[in-house]
């Protein structure tokens, strides 16, 4: 027992009494950004699975759109009344156009669901590339949105996919600035 070292209560304690706590206080930080960017990684994936269900719709109805939009167009209008009629109206618009080109559409569909997933894999596997992506990705559509907010008469749909990609660039951005990118 004699050639045991001892410890003086009097010396200050090792920086390794204190690296587990500074750890956890790292961690709990990083939990935190990463936590919000796995939301946003969610939000693209729910993004990209609603892009494919459009395109298997644009598959599958091809032949009888017009019929279908028909039918759920007056669907929406019993069930919703006027909630959120233009942007019916403008998919219905949109899915017409889409049923005359859809071979052209479908493969549009599908490249813009592959985007989503890949900028949802590298926010999930924490990348730069997927936080300069969705930073300039959603914040270059953040005028556009102000101005269809400005120039037609108010809408709070559109409003609120304003405010969504706002809060969204924050909170990539933030993340960005938490890693040391910018």
């Amino acid at each position: 027992m004699a050639n045991l070292p001892r410890q003086d209560d009097n010396l200050p304690s090792s920086s390794k009494d204190y690296e587990p706590n500074l750890r956890d206080q790292h961690e709990s930080l990083q939990s935190t950004s990463s936590e919000s960017i796995k939301a946003v990684a969610i939000y693209e994936v729910v993004k990209g699975v609603g892009a494919l269900l459009g395109a298997m719709a644009l598959w599958s109805w091809h032949n009888n759109l017009d019929h279908w939009l028909t039918m759920i167009a007056a669907f929406w209008q019993r069930r919703f009344g006027q909630l959120l009629a233009p942007q019916v109206d403008s998919a219905v618009q949109i899915a017409q156009q889409a049923s005359k080109n859809w071979p052209i559409f479908l493969l549009l569909i599908v490249a813009y669901a592959s985007l989503r997933f890949v900028e949802a894999y590298g926010l999930w596997q924490d990348r730069t590339w997927a936080y300069w992506f969705g930073v300039l990705g959603y914040g270059i559509f953040i005028p556009i949105e102000l101005y269809y907010l400005l120039a037609n008469p108010f809408d709070w749909f559109n409003f609120a996919i304003l405010v969504l990609n706002v809060l969204i660039v924050i909170v990539v951005y933030r993340n960005m600035k938490r890693k040391g990118l910018i």
